[in-house]
């Protein structure tokens, strides 16, 4: 995280193009707020565009507004989102599900830093910075022909990835206090080492979102402190051998992946879950695994780990 902040706060003051790449829920709008507020247009109009939120049959006539008469119901002219963006940011979050047909006008766009309203033959100058999000491999879409190319390259001129929750653990306890201070603001609510152990052991499939969603419902119903006791059953009961699966399973849904690729995915994060739940003892996580020790130690060979645990 700190090297994607690092990489925003260097190119928030250029007027470059930005692609955020990272699953549901771990803060892309957030990432894109920061940089335009880091920008010289920080002033001017933040504007955020869900693009998976959209109906498709309203989506043209959202982004890029309509003349009166354009269709049945377009009473009025209508700016578009991009029009309201000007002299700002547009944020199209959900870039991945814009739709092939519609993006060779929304290259025009970017390329030409014009738009054309529907039903209007005149294009609108306008000024904009534009920042994408994706939660897919945008490039792997290229190669199937569900995104043009062309616009890949325009909108991926800085890339920054944002990784989920469960790769960045230590950042668990900061981010639960800060949502705790916000949701019970009059009471210190602490945590015991056991629920916070068990907080940090959960894949969090839903990131950022979801552990914001969750420090609200703690916050409702715990009364002096937190305990285990006091966190949903979903999070109490999940094993580490449950977290590797899930872990690799939302990989293979969201981005799509080989066998094999899958299969070494899955073993490397039930060695380190085993390590996590063994506090590093190799002996006690070969057992949970029910493997020999020596099968354990190959394992922890093949995948560069024999510095997470000591020796035996």
């Amino acid at each position: 995280m700190l090297r994607a902040f690092e990489r925003a706060d260097t190119i928030a003051p250029s007027e470059s193009a930005v692609l955020l790449v990272g699953e549901t829920g771990v803060g892309k709008e957030v990432m894109a707020e920061y940089i335009h507020r880091h920008s010289g247009r920080s002033q001017r109009p933040f504007v955020k565009v869900g693009l998976a939120t959209l109906p498709p049959e309203l989506l043209e006539s959202e982004i890029f507004g309509h003349e009166r008469g354009a269709y049945t119901s377009a009473v009025a002219d209508k700016k578009g989102l991009f029009e309201l963006a000007h002299k700002g940011t547009i944020f199209l979050d959900d870039i991945d599900d814009f739709p092939l047909n519609l993006q060779p006008k929304l290259l025009r766009v970017l390329e030409a830093g014009e738009v054309q309203r529907v039903g209007s033959t005149t294009p609108i100058a306008i000024d904009i910075r534009v920042i994408c999000a994706t939660k897919v491999d945008l490039k792997d879409m290229v190669e199937r022909g569900a995104f043009r190319s062309d616009l890949y390259y325009r909108i991926n001129v800085v890339p920054i990835r944002i990784p989920p929750l469960r790769e960045r653990r230590e950042d668990i306890p900061l981010l639960l206090r800060s949502f705790l201070d916000r949701y019970a603001p009059d009471r210190p609510l602490p945590l015991t080492e056991e629920a916070m152990r068990v907080l940090r052991g959960y894949s969090w499939p839903g990131n950022v979102r979801e552990l914001r969603n969750t420090s609200q419902r703690i916050a409702l119903f715990a009364r002096d402190r937190i305990d285990v006791s006091d966190l949903p059953e979903e999070i109490r009961e999940e094993n580490p051998a449950t977290i590797a699966f899930k872990s690799c399973l939302h990989c293979f849904s969201e981005h799509g992946t080989s066998l094999e690729h899958m299969v070494n995915c899955l073993e490397y994060n039930m060695l380190k879950q085993a390590l996590a739940h063994a506090h590093g003892n190799r002996t006690k996580a070969a057992k949970y695994l029910k493997t020999s020790l020596s099968t354990f130690r190959d394992k922890l060979k093949k995948y560069n780990l024999e510095s997470e645990s000591p020796a035996d």
